[in-house]
């Protein structure tokens, strides 16, 4: 079948505009062992861009797919970054090539929090979703999933020296989670509303939570395990059911409470915060020494964490000003000794208040040897800001280092321009006009403007010229980066602006029901010296009954299209402004509208989502296309066509065909409502604004795009995304409770499965056709040629059936790996455990295999254990997978004890420590020699 028309595909080119999304927050990386404090990571819709906070140069971009970021967290050796997105996805990236390593898949909704353990081998996660889940890193696979919480995770905290966790919610708790028996043990109910954020503090003895109010409480924890540090005999704390009554009758002891398990958690008293509203974001530096805590406003609040000996100091200090106060009163006797009560406060001390230039959205802050801190802010007005402060001096201010604007708007863009050449982008804010470079994305000109509706380049490309919302224009210099001339032009908002087809002025329409035409001129004035400048001379005006919405010009300049707040669109003759057609049929008032190269088409879009496609011959209406889901915010025809791309609030952009009246392609990536776009006047690129503050530029390509093969991939999309959404597979014997498995169906675990099938179907069939291939060489008695091969297993280098179903098998990835064979058929287990035991005969991949025989044993126990015809396998499989992981862990063991023993040696024959703490032994043990020797000269 022969193309009848060929339509080419646009593709997204890049996201510019954007410094830092609000979904995400803010972290201090480290680059290729590069000096800290100096490179910050932030979400940007769906990528994360590293920033060199000195330079304000993007230095890495971590690519992502569709979903926005929503949480980032570094890895403790600052190799690697883990990544949450608004699907429920984690994506960890490595920092040296920005490459993604491993996938979980196993929220429902947008991760909101995570964070690694001391060692980085495992990754705790939690979502909106209420679950939270721990991940192995090393081996790319969930552990488990842990329920309890009946809101939002705000917060997730590994304890380093105890395989415990406390997760805080927005349904008020803060819980304590047990990972060797993956229960919670403890429910801590002391918030009246949402818990926010907290941090472990004092060698994790203290917890600081911030919630809606302006309290922030601290916790004593107390680890029971630990018998004589509570001060209570181990004997006490197993009590027999005889001692109730003892119990009930006598004082209770701090371990008597049978809830006090593991750890005992009491409230130590609060700091009052100087904010009045919620915590937004409560952080600590990684060495647990400085708290960073900020609300909905601009102000950060800077807390140190006082060391244990000063805080005794306070104490003591504080005692003798109680004994000598107590004494004076007493006259001379015997006075009691005064108690002074250890406070919150005496641990926790205000260092400063940061006031940032906007409304902060996320903190992190560095604290280096020397006392320096670093913080780094993301603004809510798409700003990154830094600051330096000397922790050690006594009254310490925060000096601002660092603020990264130049690439990106404060407020939503609201208009763009492409230049005649293609290559210079404009676009202007409420505060600011930019123009870009479209090839290399950077910044040429930044210049303050007033709030701008509508923008146009002056032929020549040497000016811009911009509608605001006061109805002013104002002309700009782009050579000079100034403002040559500011005019009243309406007395309402100008909504609209266009260029004349001859190029020799504009014509605006604003909310003062006037439409008003403009030609350029040339003038001499004082300022610019003996050049001339730019400059506006209205020549005519059109009064209408309603708001301009919209104006444009036909390209053979014999008509004026005018939108007007009555849903109609009127049209005028040029030269004598008399009226020529009215089009009426929208609901809601027109918001954009365009007019095809050969001036025989208008196509208007509204805020009833329809577009109409009219002709301007008679005013009739060719066809009216439901658009978008929401109100049409922009229209524009591709030059020398009749296609034409409108946006809309629904976040999406679609390309039309004006003559079939034909959907070609949507073009999604925008975050938010899509503002406006610009078409260059070649047609090859589309540049658009949206309300999550990012520009995002689409490059037309040579790929045809067949509509019914388009239609046929939107069905897919749909049925793959219905597929990965159905209900979760149900393991028999398992019931629900604290802890279930980590894993999510998805489309990748159903293809997965699917792929595995496959192969075992084409292991039965090659099975099936070796054995009637020798049951006819035996009937023939002579060797008959071997039967054909299958063209899959040749295309994979004439390899066995057998190892075709484990190299399927390894090629699942190792997150998806569980849940794939949770979906697979009970009739496949049989010839897929009878694979294994060869497997592990062979000692193939027995790591995997291991993993794999153990999961499936437990999910169809049942059904494996009644089936006397596995009997033999299972046998078999229990003396050889016992006999070759022995083996392996002989031989792990062993490298193990080589590796050590060369250690040791390199060590000894060269005085040099291997590893990267050698540095803090020492320090540890000058520190230890200093101690003995102040002790010798106090005893001398």
């Amino acid at each position: 079948m022969g193309l009848t028309k060929q339509y080419l595909r646009y593709n997204a080119s890049a996201v510019f505009g954007v410094i830092g999304s609000q979904k995400a927050n803010i972290a201090y990386v480290t680059l290729r062992g590069g000096e800290k404090g100096r490179y910050v990571a932030v979400g940007a819709c769906e990528h994360v861009f590293i920033w060199d906070v000195r330079k304000a140069e993007k230095v890495l971009i971590l690519q992502g797919s569709k979903h926005d970021a929503t949480y980032l967290c570094p890895s403790p050796d600052g190799v690697h970054i883990a990544v949450g997105y608004e699907d429920g996805c984690v994506r960890i990236f490595s920092l040296l090539n920005g490459e993604n390593n491993v996938s979980f898949n196993g929220h429902k909704s947008a991760v909101t929090s995570i964070q690694y353990d001391a060692l980085g081998a495992r990754l705790v996660t939690g979502s909106r979703d209420t679950d939270v889940i721990v991940w192995d890193v090393i081996n790319e696979c969930g552990l488990y999933r842990l329920k309890g919480h009946k809101d939002a995770i705000t917060q997730a905290l590994f304890l380093k020296d105890r395989n415990l966790l406390v997760t805080s919610s927005k349904d008020s708790f803060v819980k304590w989670w047990d990972l060797d028996t993956q229960h919670c043990f403890k429910t801590m109910v002391g918030h009246r509303s949402e818990v926010w954020g907290m941090v472990l503090l004092n060698q994790e003895n203290r917890l600081l939570t911030g919630s809606a109010d302006s309290e922030l409480r601290g916790w004593d924890i107390e680890y029971l395990e630990e018998g004589k540090e509570v001060g209570e005999p181990m004997e006490k704390k197993g009590k027999s059911l005889l001692d109730d009554d003892e119990a009930d009758s006598g004082d209770e002891g701090p371990n008597e409470d049978p809830e006090e398990r593991i750890l005992s958690c009491k409230k130590a008293g609060s700091v009052i915060r100087e904010g009045r509203d919620r915590v937004v974001s409560l952080t600590a530096d990684p060495k647990a020494k400085v708290v960073a805590c900020h609300g909905v406003d601009g102000y950060l609040e800077l807390f140190s964490v006082v060391p244990e000996e000063d805080v005794q100091k306070k104490i003591e200090k504080k005692l003798k000003k109680a004994r000598k106060k107590a004494k004076s009163q007493e006259g001379g006797g015997e006075a009691a000794d005064p108690v002074v009560e250890r406070k919150l406060t005496d641990e926790l001390e205000k260092l400063t208040n940061i006031k940032a230039s906007s409304k902060i959205r996320s903190v992190d802050c560095i604290l280096f040897p020397n006392g320096e801190l670093k913080v780094a802010l993301l603004l809510q007005n798409n700003t990154i800001e830094t600051y330096n402060l000397n922790t050690t001096e006594k009254n310490a201010t925060g000096t601002k280092t660092s603020r990264l604007t130049l690439a990106g708007h404060r407020t939503d863009a609201r208009t763009l321009a492409f230049s005649s050449d293609n290559i210079a982008v404009l676009s202007a804010s409420g505060d600011t006009v930019k123009v870009w470079n479209r090839a290399t994305l950077q910044v040429i000109r930044t210049m303050a403007c007033e709030y701008a509706l509508c923008s146009l380049f002056v032929p020549g490309d040497r000016q811009i010229i911009l509608g605001t919302k006061s109805g002013k224009i104002q002309i700009f210099d782009l050579a000079s980066g100034s403002l040559l001339e500011t005019r009243e032009a309406h007395d309402g908002a100008l909504w609209s602006m266009c260029l004349s087809p001859d190029q020799r002025g504009i014509v605006t329409g604003g909310a003062d029901k006037t439409v008003k035409f403009w030609d350029f001129e040339l003038i001499k004035d004082k300022d610019s010296g003996p050049n001339k400048r730019l400059t506006l001379k209205h020549t005519r005006m059109l009064q209408l009954d309603e708001d301009v919405l919209c104006v444009r010009y036909s390209p053979d300049q014999r008509l004026l299209a005018v939108s007007l707040l009555d849903c109609t669109v009127k049209i005028f003759y040029t030269d004598t402004l008399k009226f020529f057609l009215s089009l009426y049929g929208h609901k809601l008032p027109v918001l954009c509208l365009d007019i095809s190269h050969d001036s025989a088409l208008i196509a208007t879009g509204s805020a009833d989502r329809n577009v109409k496609v009219w002709g301007l011959d008679f005013g009739d209406c060719h066809r009216s296309m439901f658009a978008h889901d929401d109100s049409v915010m922009f229209l524009q025809f591709v030059p020398k066509t009749h296609l034409f791309f409108t946006a809309g609030k629904d976040r999406k952009i679609k390309q039309w065909d004006a003559d079939k009246f034909e959907h070609i392609q949507t073009l999604e990536g925008h975050k938010g409502e899509v503002w406006c776009l610009a078409i260059s006047p070649s047609g090859d690129y589309v540049v658009s604004s949206s309300h999550d503050k990012s520009l995002r530029l689409w490059e037309r390509t040579r790929e045809p795009i067949i509509l019914e093969e388009e239609k046929e991939m939107e069905r897919e999309a749909e049925f793959e995304e219905s597929l990965g959404k159905g209900e979760e597979p149900v393991v028999p014997g398992e019931t629900k409770g604290e802890a279930e498995p980590a894993g999510k169906k998805t489309i990748e675990t159903v293809k997965a499965a699917e792929r595995i099938m496959e192969a075992l179907e084409l292991y039965r069939e090659e099975s099936k056709k070796l054995e009637e291939h020798k049951a006819a060489c035996e009937a023939a008695g002579k060797q008959l040629p071997p039967p054909k091969t299958n063209p899959i297993l040749v295309a994979f280098g004439n390899i066995s059936p057998s190892r075709y179903v484990l190299d399927v098998i390894k090629k699942v990835r190792s997150s998806e790996l569980e849940v794939s064979l949770l979906v697979l058929p009970f009739p496949y287990i049989p010839d897929l455990l009878s694979l294994f035991n060869s497997y592990v005969q062979q000692g193939l991949e027995v790591e995997l295999v291991c993993r794999c025989l153990f999961f499936l044993l437990r999910i169809h126990f049942g059904q494996i254990t009644s089936n006397h015809m596995l009997l033999s396998v299972i046998d078999d499989l229990r003396t050889n997978t016992i006999s070759k992981v022995r083996e392996i862990r002989d031989v792990l063991g062993f490298n193990s004890a080589g590796l050590q023993f060369l250690q040791r040696e390199i060590e000894s024959k060269e005085d040099v420590m291997f590893f990267a703490d050698a540095t803090d032994r020492f320090e540890e043990k000058k520190r230890k020699r200093r101690k003995r020797e102040r002790a010798i000269l106090t005893i001398t």
